[in-house]
């Protein structure tokens, strides 16, 4: 077992990753930037080491100084988390030809599965579904075009080398895939130094499902169950819940086998996340790997009492999963909601700036996951995640009413965030249901909230 892992991020995944490290008697080191000095969770690390200005460029993103960082405080291991350089496939290879382990799968698996298009040539060949499109990148306008009138519009535009809703555009004719190319290959060099595009048949109100894997060095792999996050803005997922409301026993078990499939097929080692749309008929197709461990894994360890952040530890040492599938054994309901300090009247516009109240809820089954404490100060540099509320319950209606009851409870101030909005999500009939697609919230709430 590792004896020290620098931690290679900040605020809520940062403290996530310091607690489990603690657990497991490894000494955790921080990074952190000029705009993070003095944060509270810092204080709970056994070192932090400052690398750099506010802007993630020149702190959270300069893989030589983490690198550097790690060497110093004689780290073993580095521990990206989510975002940043959590699946930057040079930054694992600088690790590892620094003697030091870099917490997450190969840098080939990271290229193989990271990269959308090789990711779909890949579930081609394993016979995973995926959703007709391009073969791989499209080369230019003419090439998007034809693609788009073999498999018919709406069309998808994706970037290749993308995530997070970013680099993606509809288009519905020509002229929308004409704009849509540049918008997307602007917008995805802006955010990954990257602008290859690949065109997707565009699914009509469909649900976003994924499964969450663990693989080990010796090609086992685990699923343990799926998590809905179809209730998105933008691409950007607001709540997500195990299991999926809406998806029958047949499809679940199909996504638990082409999910394990195409990891095995890759080589996978870690955790890692394999995303689908479902189309209102039940038949699922493959979008993406996310080749780290998700925002949203507490949801599967409310589910299945797993410690993820650990199990990526416990492999990344080269340790073996030690388990069979049939040891997973998931219960209940989980429910997660993403608190950001955002504010739905004005279009979900960033609220920067000081908090001076902070009281979470809680309770049995309730979990929250914040880096928050009154007197913490949001910074415009970064993510506006505050926190993460999970409830768990064995029935999804009594998840759901514990949620709104937490949501309730929940006070932020003086700054505005996304929890009256969830609280009108999860207030709305079709919610209730399990009766929605990724279009609700801008189908339902865009003339309310300026979605």
């Amino acid at each position: 077992m590792f004896r020290r892992i620098l931690i290679a991020n900040r605020a809520e995944i940062a403290l996530r990753i310091i607690r489990a490290c603690h657990e497991l008697d490894i000494e955790a080191v921080c990074v952190f930037s000029e705009e993070d000095r003095g944060a509270a969770y810092l204080d709970l690390a056994d070192r932090a080491i400052c690398i750099g200005e506010a802007p993630p460029k020149d702190s959270y993103l300069k893989s030589d100084r983490i690198i550097a960082a790690a060497e110093v405080a004689g780290a073993d291991a580095i521990h990206p988390g989510y975002g940043f350089l959590a699946e930057n496939a040079q930054f694992a290879e600088m690790c590892r030809a620094g003697n030091i382990e870099f917490i997450g799968p190969s840098a080939e698996a990271m290229r193989l599965l990271g990269d959308k298009a090789s990711a779909r040539a890949l579930a081609k060949k394993a016979k995973v579904p995926t959703i007709p499109g391009s073969d791989g990148i499209v080369e230019d306008g003419d090439d998007a075009l034809k693609t788009a009138k073999e498999i018919g519009f709406p069309v998808m535009i994706k970037a290749s080398a993308g995530g997070g809703g970013r680099g993606m555009r509809i288009a519905r004719n020509k002229s929308e895939l004409e704009s849509g190319l540049k918008q997307a290959a602007i917008e995805a060099e802006g955010a990954f130094k990257d602008s290859s595009l690949y065109i997707e048949k565009f699914i009509e109100q469909p649900r976003h499902v994924e499964v969450q894997l663990m693989g080990d060095a010796q090609g086992n792999v685990v699923h343990f169950g799926e998590r809905d996050c179809t209730i998105q803005r933008r691409y950007q997922k607001l709540i997500e819940e195990s299991p999926s409301p809406s998806i029958d026993p047949r499809t679940r078990k199909d996504l638990f086998n082409s999910a394990v499939k195409l990891a095995k097929i890759a080589g996978y080692s870690g955790a890692g996340t394999v995303e689908f749309l479902v189309d209102q008929k039940g038949k699922h197709y493959f979008i993406e790997v996310n080749t780290r461990i998700q925002v949203e894994h507490p949801v599967t360890e409310m589910v299945t009492r797993m410690d993820l952040i650990k199990e990526q530890i416990r492999i990344a040492a080269g340790e073996t999963l030690g388990y069979s599938q049939k040891s997973i054994q998931r219960r209940g309901h989980a429910i997660e909601c993403r608190i950001n300090a955002e504010d739905p009247a004005e279009g979900f516009r960033p609220c920067p700036g000081r908090i001076e109240t902070f009281r979470p809820p809680g309770g049995p089954g309730v979990r929250v996951d914040s880096h928050v404490h009154a007197g913490s100060r949001i910074s415009r540099f970064y993510d506006s995640l505050l926190a993460k509320v999970i409830v768990w319950q064995p029935t999804r209606d009594e998840a759901i009413r514990c949620m709104r009851r937490c949501l309730h409870e929940f006070v932020v101030g003086p700054i505005k965030t996304t929890i009256p909005f969830l609280q009108q999500v999860l207030a709305h009939e079709d919610f209730s249901k399990g009766d929605f697609d990724t279009g609700f919230v801008e189908r339902v709430f865009a003339r309310k909230e300026g979605v």
